[in-house]
């Protein structure tokens, strides 16, 4: 990679609670060590007075960390596109609150922009469990439970239908072409354990460009910390529902047959195969096989229900979300500028 062409980085760690304080700053300090250095980091706070008064405080002298109020409604996605717009990068980054990205994660990410038609590369996303290790019973096929990259992703540097959105960047211009991430679809702190707004968002930029390219290179790591409370069936239960029903209103946006595409092949060959693995476990008396083989069953039905419940809403005209363009500076440095060779 030319030194002379490395891209130009904004950061968004976008912050909700105080719960997490720990974890923010060790985000931030991630963000400062990288080999790569970010232009800037935007730590973006939903709506929560308290914490930005004190994230403004322990970063007032910091240079190149600046602290914003999210200035749309509540939740993720709103938030993410308060950064979107005050990012002063042509690459803006996205990194989980209670992550910690590896030295290389901006470094591998540029790479990836060498080819001008990339517009999105993602990473890969380890979880660091509470516990300490990972539940007996927890299927690594369902690791995006708990905001992880799932067994089933293909390896390497990949061209993929939508990235993973704790853990992913994209050009400034892709949300000139496509607008920000949809609002009504998202999480909203813990009340509301949705997702698939960076799918939605993927999708939209493919259509608005069908010329882009969007890769997962899985050398770009970050370390994603899973609270003991999402350690347990119940909580998997719940976030599988909450996807099926996200789901829904994804296909309801832009089509079942694009909407699902991935999920077909993830539901026929990857999770048929996970259960195989579980059950062939149990007979040789491994611990856990048969909860998870058990967990995969339980989560594809009970998505399945989410999903069924999701359509019916969206049918009805009850969950509606929408899209918002992004009004903001423009970046510091062209396109060709911010190419990594």
């Amino acid at each position: 990679m030319s030194e002379h062409a490395i891209a130009r980085f904004s950061v968004v760690v976008c912050v909700y609670t105080e719960d997490r304080w720990e974890d923010i700053l060790a985000a931030v300090s991630s963000v400062g060590a990288q080999s790569l250095p970010a232009l800037e980091t935007l730590l973006v706070v939903d709506h929560n007075a308290a914490l930005l008064e004190r994230l403004t405080r322990e970063y007032k002298e910091t240079d190149g960390v600046r602290v914003l109020a999210n200035a749309g409604p509540r939740g993720l996605s709103a938030g993410r596109n308060t950064g979107i717009a005050a990012a002063r990068g042509g690459i803006i980054a996205f990194l989980d609150d209670d992550a910690v990205a590896e030295r290389d994660w901006l470094r591998y990410f540029a790479s990836g922009y060498a080819d001008p038609r990339v517009m999105a590369v993602g990473g890969r996303t380890m979880p660091i469990w509470a516990s300490g290790r990972r539940p007996a019973w927890f299927p690594e096929e369902f690791d995006w439970v708990v905001g992880c990259t799932y067994r089933g992703l293909p390896p390497g540097r990949v061209q993929v239908r939508n990235v993973l959105g704790g853990n992913a960047s994209f050009r400034r211009t892709a949300f000139d072409a496509a607008g920000g991430f949809a609002t009504g679809i998202g999480r909203d702190g813990d009340k509301r354990p949705l997702g698939c707004e960076e799918t939605e968002l993927c999708i939209r930029l493919t259509r608005a460009r069908p010329d882009a390219i969007l890769l997962i290179d899985d050398r770009a790591v970050i370390h994603h910390r899973v609270p003991e409370a999402r350690e347990h069936f119940a909580y998997f239960r719940t976030r599988a529902y909450a996807e099926g029903l996200s789901k829904a209103l994804v296909a309801r946006s832009v089509g079942a047959d694009k909407g699902l595409e991935s999920e077909r092949r993830y539901t026929t060959r990857v999770l048929p195969a996970g259960v195989a693995r579980g059950l062939r476990d149990a007979v040789l008396a491994r611990p856990g096989g048969a909860g998870r083989a058990g967990a995969i069953v339980a989560g594809v039905l009970t998505a399945a229900g989410g999903y069924a419940l999701g359509s019916i809403r969206a049918r009805r005209g009850g969950a509606t979300f929408s899209v918002v363009e992004i009004e903001g500076a423009p970046p510091t440095a062209t396109d060709d500028e911010e190419a990594a060779a």
